[in-house]
Order: C-alpha cells, then structure tokens, then sequence
C-alpha cells in the first residue's frame, strides 16, 4: 500500500464527504471489501480528487454528471451531500445535469434530479 496516497486520500476523502461519512464506511469495513476500499481511497480520493488540475466544485459537478449519465444512480445522494464541502451549488448542479440530458438522455437526468431534491431536502431538513 502507498501510504502516502492512502494518507492524502483520506485526508481528501474526509473534507469532501465528512468525517461522519468516512466513520461508517470505516466501521463497516471487512476483510472481505478492504482491498476495494484501499484502492478507491488511493486512486479515487488520492490521486483524482486530490489533484489541484480543477477545484473540488468542478470535479464535484463532473462526477455527478458522470454518475447520472452511466445511471449509477446510487451514489448521486453521496455526492450531493458533498457539495456541502465542494462549494458546487444547486445551480451548478442543475447545469451538470442539464448537460446529462442532452448528451445522455432525459430520463438518466431526470432520475438524477429527482435524487438531488430528495438529498437537498434531507439536508435542509437535517443540517449537520
């Protein structure tokens, strides 16, 4: 294991998500999905979201118009929650999706909106 990745990982992983997040994630963690966990935290959090090529907002805008355009739809309330930390705002977000839409159809953004006001309003009803 790199730890240097691992540690700058973490580290990005935690600003972006929130210690809460990364807390659960660790605590559930097995022998079974740690290696899974080791490389999304050095290749994901270590090296693509810790690069200073884009901001955190712009990379956060990215990923959730890649998630909605390959229909990984469950990991869009995860990182609509992250834009608490990433400073990509509702409008920056409607904009990502927009281009989902036109690039990758209606109804994968759709489905993507859909979720992002379901999380806005857990998180205007439960702010942490």
């Amino acid at each position: 294991m790199d730890n240097s990745k691992f540690d700058t990982g973490m580290k990005t992983r935690r600003a972006v998500l929130g210690d809460a997040h990364v807390d659960k994630a660790e605590a559930s963690k097995t022998d079974f999905d740690t290696p899974f966990q080791t490389l999304i935290t050095e290749g994901a959090w270590g090296t693509v979201w810790s690069s200073d090529a884009i901001s955190l907002r712009e990379r956060s805008m990215i990923t959730l118009a890649l998630l909605a355009a390959t229909k990984n739809f469950d990991e869009i309330p995860m990182h609509i929650r992250a834009t608490a930390q990433t400073g990509a705002t509702k409008q920056d977000v409607i904009e990502a999706f927009q281009h989902v839409a036109i690039y990758a159809g209606v109804p994968a953004a759709n489905h993507a909106i859909k979720l992002a006001k379901q999380t806005y309003a857990e998180m205007e009803a439960n702010p942490e």
